[in-house]
C-alpha cells in the first residue's frame, strides 16, 4: 500500500473517532456486546481514551472478544503516542498498556483520579477536568516530545464550526503550516500533531519595535522549531472580533497543561503580533498572552515528583 494510501486511511479513523463522516464505509451486521458497550462509552465523550474503553470492556466480562484485542492494541499506541492503528505493538507496549487498564479499572471502582500534576505528565489522551479536548494524535511520553520553549497564541479567520477540519487537515500533513492545537469556538480543543512534529508557523520573529513587549529575547528567536501554536478560530468575518468566552476558558486550562508539561514559564507565552509584523487591523493573539502571563503559572511549583521526567525548558 502506498504511503498516500495509508495516511489516507489514518485521518479516515481520526475522522470516525471524533464523529467526522467518512464515505466508503460498509454495513454491518448488528452490533456485538463489545461494540455496544464501546458506542455507549463514546456516546458520553468527545473522545474516549482507548485505555478507558478497553477497562470498560474487562470490567464487562468482554476481554475475550476480539474487540478487546484490537483495543488494547490501541491502547499501547495511544500510550505511545500513535493514532490508533499505526504501527506494530511490541510486547514491552503491551505490557504498559496492561498496566495502565488496571490502574483505569481501580479509578472506576472508585479510585482517586489522577492529580493535574499527573495528567499534565501523561501519556495517552489525558482528560484534562474542565477542557473538552479531542486528540487526533495522542501524547507520548513527556521526555520523548520535542524541547518546545515557547507558546504562541494565534487566531485564524476561519468561520465557526471549521475548526475539526482544520485540524484534521493539520492532522494529514503535520509540517503543513498551521499549528499543533486548535480551538473551536465552543471551547473544544483539537490536537492535531504528535510532539515531535514541527508545524509551519510564523514568521521568523520578524518584529523589532518593542510595540507590545521587549522584542531583544524574541527577534529571530522565537520560531518554529521552538514554539507550541494553539490557534483560536472563529474571528470571521470580522477579524477585531475577540476569541469567545469558552475559548478563553478553555485556554485558562490548555496553557497551564501546556506550561506544566514543557516547564514553560509564564513569559515566554507570546502573542503572535508581539514577535512578528501582523495584520494592523487587531492585536492577534494579545489578549490570550496577556491572560496567560496574568495567571503567572509556575511550571513544577506543586508538581515535584512529576518534575523528573523533564528538565525545565531553558531560555
Amino acid at each position: 500500500m502506498s504511503a498516500g494510501r495509508i495516511k489516507s486511511w489514518i485521518v479516515a479513523i481520526a475522522a470516525c473517532a471524533i464523529g467526522v463522516p467518512f464515505l466508503g464505509t460498509i454495513a454491518a451486521a448488528d452490533p456485538s456486546p463489545a461494540e455496544q458497550l464501546i458506542a455507549s462509552a463514546r456516546a458520553n465523550g468527545l473522545d474516549v481514551p482507548r485505555i478507558e474503553l478497553a477497562a470498560r470492556l474487562t470490567m464487562a466480562g468482554l476481554a475475550a472478544m476480539p474487540e478487546f484485542a484490537g483495543m488494547r492494541e490501541n491502547a499501547a499506541r495511544e500510550l505511545a503516542g500513535r493514532p490508533d492503528g499505526v504501527g506494530m505493538v511490541s510486547a514491552a507496549e503491551l505490557a504498559a498498556a496492561d498496566a495502565a487498564i488496571a490502574r483505569q479499572i481501580a479509578q472506576l471502582h472508585g479510585g482517586a483520579a489522577p492529580s493535574f500534576c499527573a495528567l499534565a505528565h501523561a501519556s495517552g489522551r489525558p482528560q484534562i477536568p474542565g477542557l473538552r479536548i479531542v486528540y487526533l494524535n495522542p501524547l507520548g511520553p513527556p521526555a520523548a516530545a520535542h524541547p518546545w520553549r515557547n507558546i504562541i497564541a494565534h487566531q485564524t479567520e476561519g468561520p465557526p464550526g471549521s475548526t475539526k477540519n482544520l485540524a484534521l487537515a493539520q492532522f494529514a500533513n503535520p509540517t503543513k503550516r498551521g499549528v499543533m492545537l486548535w480551538v473551536e469556538t465552543d471551547g473544544t480543543v483539537y490536537w492535531a500533531t504528535a510532539e515531535t512534529a514541527i508545524p509551519t508557523q510564523g514568521d521568523g520573529a520578524n518584529r523589532n519595535d518593542n510595540k507590545y513587549i521587549d522584542n531583544g529575547p524574541t527577534y529571530h528567536a522565537v520560531v518554529k522549531t521552538n514554539m507550541i501554536g494553539v490557534e483560536f478560530n472563529g474571528n470571521f468575518p470580522d477579524v477585531a472580533k475577540p476569541p469567545t468566552p469558552e475559548q478563553v476558558q478553555a485556554w485558562r486550562i490548555l496553557v497551564r497543561f501546556l506550561q506544566e508539561r514543557y516547564g514553560i514559564p509564564s513569559e515566554r507565552v507570546y502573542a503572535h503580533n508581539w514577535i512578528d509584523f501582523k495584520d494592523a487591523r487587531y492585536c492577534e493573539g494579545c489578549e490570550l498572552a496577556t491572560l496567560a502571563r496574568k495567571l503567572a503559572y509556575v511550571p513544577g511549583k506543586d508538581c515535584a515528583p512529576q518534575r523528573s521526567e523533564r528538565a525545565p525548558a531553558k531560555p
